[in-house]
Parts: structure tokens; C-alpha cells; sequence
């Protein structure tokens, strides 16, 4: 059952290798993550899973001690899921192998969203339970990815959920996606859904305008809505701000 959720943005320039002499803009961002972080701990989880945007379609499953970096960025720095190490280590405790859909196996390292999440627990000496990741593609359905949340919710007693994505990518001229008047309430709604706790209004998030405003997060937050379904939580929005044009949220639910 889920017990607790942190919701962080998934920017690699959290990482202050990666921003280098603008770190100092994202660190009201960097700690309201770890404020959310210390919410999850203090749930006392059987497990942690991840959940983050990962390519366009499908979803893959990533277990603890799988390696990411983000040398793709500029920046020779690696990081692991959890501290553990090797594939007997995810058969130990419970994890999935890496994988597509169909179950094949692959050597895959973290897509971006789940290297910045390993990042965050790492900083956050997060050693509480055991942790797997889960990448879920852009477009997949939303029903599939609710699916996907009831899967988790059900796979421990206590299951805490770390759910990285960011809003839109459309909020100003200079954003990756240009101006669009969109963008804005769009966001809104998402920040009051999540200070909210409204697995409703997730349920119901339009997957064709998520995309078109580039918003990374939707795929992930549908799969936290499949997860809480009955769980009763309420929400805290921790931080919300857009400092390159981008939707930058943080809440927790608990």
C-alpha cells in the first residue's frame, strides 16, 4: 500500500556539477526535494520505487545498483540506484531487472530523471528501504500507466513513491518550448492538484496537451495516480517556480 510521495522535478541542473556557475538559482529547489525526501524516511517504507520519464512509449524497470551518469551533460560524475550492488542484489531484494516490456533483459544504465533522483537520495544519504526504478515513456497511455501505480502500491506492505517529472516547458519566450499561453494555468492546475493530493484531477490530465507543452511529468503523475487510489493522503506543495520557462514543482503526500 502506498504510504507516502515525493514529487521533484527532474532537471539534470539540480546536479550543481551540471549547472556549475548557476547552481545557486535551483537551491531553493534542491532543498525542498530533500524536505520531501526527509518525508518519505519518516513513512518508514518497505520499499522506494522511482518513477520518471524515460524515452517516448513503453516503460523499463531498473533495479538497485544500476549505474547512470551524466557525462551526456558535460560532467564525468556517476551514480547508482541504492547502495547496493550486482544483479543478486536486485533478486535479493525483491527488484525487477532491467527490461522492456516483453521482460528481455538489458544492461541499460538510468535514463536522466532517474540519475537526477539517485543524485537527490545519495545527497540525502537515503538508506531507509529498498529502492527500484521505474521509466515510463512519454506517450504512454494513461491507463497503462495507472496501471502501472496499482502494480506498485501492491508490491509491499508500505511502499513510498518518488516521482520524478516536471511540468510544462512553455512558460516564457526563451523556454525549450517557446511561449505558449498554455502553459501557465496548465501548471497551475497541476500545483493545486498536487498540494491537493487529487488523484481526480491526475486521472484526468490531457496526455495530448501535456505533450504539446512538453510537460515530462504527466506519464509519472498518472502512475501516482493509479498508486494512491484509496490511499486517503494529504498533500504539501514545497516549492513551484518556472526560472528557465520550465515548471518546476516539488509536494509530498503523506
Amino acid at each position: 500500500m502506498l504510504v507516502a510521495v515525493a514529487v521533484c522535478p527532474c532537471p539534470p541542473l539540480l546536479v550543481p556539477a551540471v549547472a556549475a556557475g548557476a547552481a545557486a538559482e535551483l537551491n531553493a529547489a534542491r532543498a525542498a526535494c530533500t524536505d520531501a525526501l526527509g518525508v518519505l524516511a519518516a513513512a518508514r517504507p518497505d520499499r522506494l520505487v522511482i518513477v520518471g520519464p524515460a524515452g517516448q512509449s513503453g516503460h523499463s524497470a531498473y533495479p538497485e545498483g544500476t549505474r547512470g551518469s551524466f557525462r551526456g551533460f558535460g560532467v564525468d560524475l556517476e551514480v547508482r540506484l541504492g547502495a547496493n550492488k550486482g544483479s543478486d542484489q536486485g533478486e535479493r531484494t525483491g527488484a525487477v531487472r532491467p527490461g522492456a516490456d516483453d521482460g528481455t533483459l538489458s544492461e541499460r544504465a538510468l535514463p536522466p530523471s532517474l540519475a537526477v533522483a539517485a543524485w537527490l537520495l545519495e545527497r540525502a544519504g537515503w538508506a531507509d528501504a529498498p529502492i527500484e526504478g521505474l521509466g515510463v515513456g512519454e506517450l504512454l497511455a494513461a491507463e497503462r500507466c495507472i496501471e502501472r501505480g496499482r502494480d506498485i502500491a501492491a508490491r509491499a506492505e508500505r511502499v513510498a513513491l518518488l516521482v520524478m517529472g516536471d511540468a510544462s516547458a512553455c512558460r516564457t519566450l526563451k523556454a525549450p518550448g517557446y511561449l505558449d499561453e498554455r502553459a501557465a494555468p496548465f501548471d497551475a492546475e497541476v500545483a493545486r492538484a498536487l498540494g491537493a493530493a487529487d488523484v481526480a484531477a491526475f486521472r484526468a490530465l490531457d496526455a495530448g496537451l501535456a505533450y504539446e507543452l512538453k510537460a515530462s511529468g504527466r506519464a509519472p503523475w498518472q502512475v501516482l495516480a493509479g498508486a494512491a487510489e484509496g490511499a486517503d493522503l494529504g498533500g504539501a506543495l514545497l516549492y513551484e517556480d518556472a526560472p528557465y520557462g520550465v515548471g518546476y514543482l516539488v509536494a509530498t503526500w503523506s
